[in-house]
């Protein structure tokens, strides 16, 4: 298991400032179990794709990123960039606004594209929203991350994330920080894309893709929980659940 490693490439007052937020609450409140973070690529363009469990996970995420020399650029909710300070601070660290459910809701996908190709690591996470599943296990995904992978041809690396749902759980808004709770982090190897990538983008390709996201994600949290996924995958749409927002609340007309 290799440990943290730096990285030469330049912060930029934003990023530090970002740094400087999320480093030390997590230092102060969380146990880190960080596994395999060698397992990014230590430059280049990539994806890192993660299952989502607690609006706290992004901050946990990215000081796994950061402690493994990696500035991870995430695909957020649009409302995120609306938020006084926060939100310009957000956008000139060169994190992504994503329009969700709208017909904007494509305008991520050119942005992300860029990011990678100029080398970026770029952060998806690909059930669009926190899960569902009454195990919090990874949902069926939806195709932006793949989308992004097959146009900029970089790989694709699963991170599987538990415990940041103990500290906050889904939808809650008041944090448990003590007594201090273990949060445990792991990268995979690259999802296996090759004899897609080349090939004319369907439908089809997309969702082999996808499915194989899906299927890395699940199979690297299995690992963490020593715990196996249900059979299928939840899906919020047959379930008749909200996609977005706390699926606890009425739906608006």
């Amino acid at each position: 298991m290799a440990g943290p490693r730096s990285t030469t490439q330049r912060r930029g007052w934003a990023f530090a400032a970002c740094v400087a937020i999320v480093k030390p609450p997590s230092l102060a409140f969380t146990k880190r179990r960080w596994i395999d973070g060698h397992k990014l690529p230590a430059d280049g363009g990539c994806i890192v794709v993660a299952n989502h469990i607690s609006h706290l996970d992004p901050f946990t995420l990215a000081h796994f990123l950061y402690d493994h020399g990696r500035f991870p650029r995430f695909l957020a909710k649009a409302e995120v960039f609306e938020v006084p300070i926060g939100g310009t601070i957000a956008r000139k660290a060169g994190q992504i606004p994503v329009y969700r459910l709208s017909t904007d809701a494509s305008r991520a996908f050119g942005a992300a594209v860029s990011a990678v190709q100029a080398g970026e690591c770029v952060v998806v996470y690909p059930e669009g929203t926190i899960s569902r599943d009454p195990g919090l296990w990874p949902m069926t995904g939806k195709t932006g991350a793949a989308r992004i992978a097959l146009a900029a041809d970089v790989p694709v690396i699963p991170v599987a994330q538990w415990g940041v749902q103990d500290i906050l759980p889904p939808y809650a808004r008041t944090p448990k920080l003590l007594p201090r709770k273990t949060v445990t982090v792991t990268a995979g190897d690259a999802v296996q894309l090759d004899d897609v990538r080349g090939e004319r983008v369907t439908s089809a390709t997309l969702w082999q893709a996808t499915d194989r996201i899906m299927d890395a994600l699940t199979s690297l949290l299995g690992g963490i929980r020593e715990g196996q996924p249900p059979p299928t995958r939840f899906d919020p749409r047959s379930a008749g659940v909200r996609q977005i927002g706390d699926p606890g609340q009425e739906q608006g007309p």
